[in-house]
């Protein structure tokens, strides 16, 4: 784990950072670029501002992938950069931004953090100025960008970047890396049919919004994962088949009537 790019085609950068092990994306085109999930408070998204500079000086165009605050909460840092998201975020971050500050600031207190919990404390999500329903295209200068919503998956407001030139797609925590998926605002029972919709892309690399970058053999491979937990929400087999620890599959169940 570093906060380094990494270059997964030409001129599209993953940068896997050490706090939460966060992956946040950068598309270069010839006449804008675009990041991809902002970080989580102020502090770090002007690091990550800082550390797109170092790639381009182009002006810059944001895509959130959802409300949760460790992908957007860094977005003021970026501002009057226009900011894509879909349609629903808006409303998930004026219902949730305030409980999700407090419950991480807590936790950040919790493990001798001041510096980040006094960061997040003082940092206030940058509202989405452009609403996607199911699709948009984002021309960045002889190269485009595809925003795809798949569906009802890790939240219900999940956006998807595609890179089509590179075959590569940022997928945001549809996709996780190194730890098990969160359900806490997830809709299991539709989740596996938002991942075939991404797969469906035919992409070559995937950017999870955790970890390091995969290959599509590993999207199949928690596809599955996901189908079998459907199942179990399903009441079609027992809990004890789930692929995920208890406590995981205690919040999807609990969200199984989704």
């Amino acid at each position: 784990m570093s906060n380094g790019w990494i270059e997964v085609a030409e001129r599209v950068f993953a940068r896997r950072h050490a706090e939460l092990d966060l992956t946040t994306g950068l598309v270069v085109g010839d006449d804008a670029a675009l990041v991809v999930d902002t970080r989580g408070d102020h502090r770090q998204g002007a690091e990550l501002a800082e550390a797109v500079r170092q790639i381009t000086r182009a002006p810059l165009r944001i895509a959130l992938t959802h409300g949760h605050f460790d992908h957007c909460f860094g977005t003021s840092a970026f501002l009057p950069a226009p900011v894509w998201a879909h349609h629903r975020c808006p409303g998930f971050l004026d219902r949730t931004a305030s409980t999700q500050r407090e419950r991480w600031v807590e936790h950040y207190r919790e493990q001798d953090d001041p510096d980040t919990a006094d960061a997040l404390a003082a940092s206030i999500p940058a509202p989405p100025d452009h609403l996607v329903a199911d699709a948009a295209e984002l021309d960045l200068g002889g190269r485009a960008v595809r925003l795809h919503h798949p569906g009802l998956g890790h939240t219900d407001h999940d956006l998807v970047v595609e890179v089509p030139d590179a075959s590569v797609v940022f997928a945001g925590d549809l996709v996780e890396q190194g730890a098990p998926p969160d359900f806490e605002d997830a809709h299991p029972q539709h989740w596996p049919a938002a991942v075939d919709a991404l797969l469906a892309l035919n992409p070559t690399t995937v950017v999870p919004g955790h970890g390091t970058p995969v290959t599509p053999d590993f999207v199949r491979g928690q596809h599955a994962e996901l189908a079998l937990l459907a199942e179990v929400c399903r009441g079609r087999l027992p809990a004890a088949r789930s692929p995920f620890p208890d406590d995981t599959t205690g919040i999807a169940l609990g969200r199984s009537t989704q």
